[in-house]
């Protein structure tokens, strides 16, 4: 398997580790105000990056790309940004820093989406 799949694989996993720890917290304390941040937590974080990962895994050219690192960490950094903002949003902080992490987040969608037009699955 190559790097840049592998790194997507990894980052998705401890996403889904603390989504799931998270989600335990929630459940035990009756306290579920924060579920919009901790489901974007484990879709953006966990399942976008395994369908970038499986992806990577089938496209060795894709993978092999410049395109595909700045991906990986354009990836990363949306999550790190856009679900801290999503908490302050819910607990009325202040919405900036998820607007920002909502446009890195699409931005790293279309990066995704030219990746996937420039390259073959296979390829």
């Amino acid at each position: 398997m190559n790097s840049v799949s592998q790194r997507f694989f990894a980052f998705g996993a401890l996403c889904a580790l603390i989504g799931m720890a998270w989600g335990i917290v929630m459940s035990a304390t009756g306290d579920h105000s924060l579920s919009p941040a901790h489901g974007h937590l484990n879709l953006i974080g966990f399942v976008a990056s395994s369908v970038f990962g499986a992806y990577y895994a089938l496209s060795p050219s894709a993978a092999a790309s410049k395109l595909s690192n700045v991906h990986f960490w354009l990836a990363v950094l949306s999550v790190i940004v856009i679900v801290p903002g999503i908490v302050m949003a819910l607990t009325e902080q202040g919405e900036t820093l998820a607007k920002v992490g909502s446009i890195l987040t699409i931005l790293s969608m279309l990066l995704f989406f030219v990746t996937v037009l420039r390259n073959r699955v296979g390829g």
